[in-house]
């Protein structure tokens, strides 16, 4: 029996999250898969405060929460480090990355629950720029330099599930126009071989997204 455990549902950005964390670490891992509005007892038990995956279980302790369970793994599995060894760069990572959690995903799903509402577009490109100025300063590749790191994968929801809500929705703003160095971020980002082989299939998020907003 597998000692690391990942309780997940399969079209969840904060599950792909742990994933591909786990993934760039070289970790086996088994993966109990859960129904959305349905989750197993296990999951309660093991989450009783939020009641949600993703859940790593790993000998027999369990990890709640997406951004706990990365900086977990990177703690327990050392190889390819996912957060900055120098203290002040850690915690510039923990920063934005709180900042795409508390900030943007909650303003950038606004803007297709309100069909569109051109003051929650505005908040959400304002918001967005300053994630695009962020790649510009650090000129890199990825938002960790040259690989892969906690904001990154935080900013998994901005790499590819975006893109599916615009395509779901036909509300388009977040553009190569606007946002060139994100977009070049986000295609950087989802070819990774680390990461393509995690995502869920583009066409299932669009048309689970065609259902709940249109």
């Amino acid at each position: 029996m597998a000692d690391v455990k990942l309780y997940s549902i399969s079209g969840s950005p904060f599950v792909c999250r742990a994933k591909i964390a786990l993934n760039i670490k070289g970790i086996e891992y088994e993966n109990l898969e859960e129904t959305l509005g349905n989750l197993s007892t296990d999951v309660l038990k093991y989450n009783p405060v939020y009641k949600k995956v993703p859940v790593l279980v790993h000998n027999g302790k369990a990890i709640a929460e997406s951004l706990v369970i990365v900086e977990y793994i990177d703690d327990v599995w050392k190889g390819v480090p996912l957060l900055p060894q120098d203290p002040h760069e850690k915690a510039v990572a923990r920063f934005w990355a709180k900042f795409i959690d508390d900030k943007f995903i909650p303003t950038a799903y606004k803007v297709f629950v309100s069909n569109g509402d051109e003051q929650v577009i505005a908040e959400a490109c304002e918001q967005l720029q300053l994630l695009e100025n962020e790649l510009v300063v650090n000129g890199k590749k990825f938002f960790g330099g040259d690989n892969i790191n906690l904001v990154d994968l935080s900013a998994d929801f901005i790499a590819y599930w975006l893109g599916t809500l615009e395509e779901a929705t036909e509300i388009k703003n977040f553009t190569k126009e606007k946002f060139p160095k994100i977009i070049e971020w986000a295609d950087n980002f989802v070819g990774c071989e680390v990461v393509k082989g995690i995502l869920p299939p583009r066409t299932h998020l669009v048309e689970f997204f065609k259902k709940r907003f249109t």
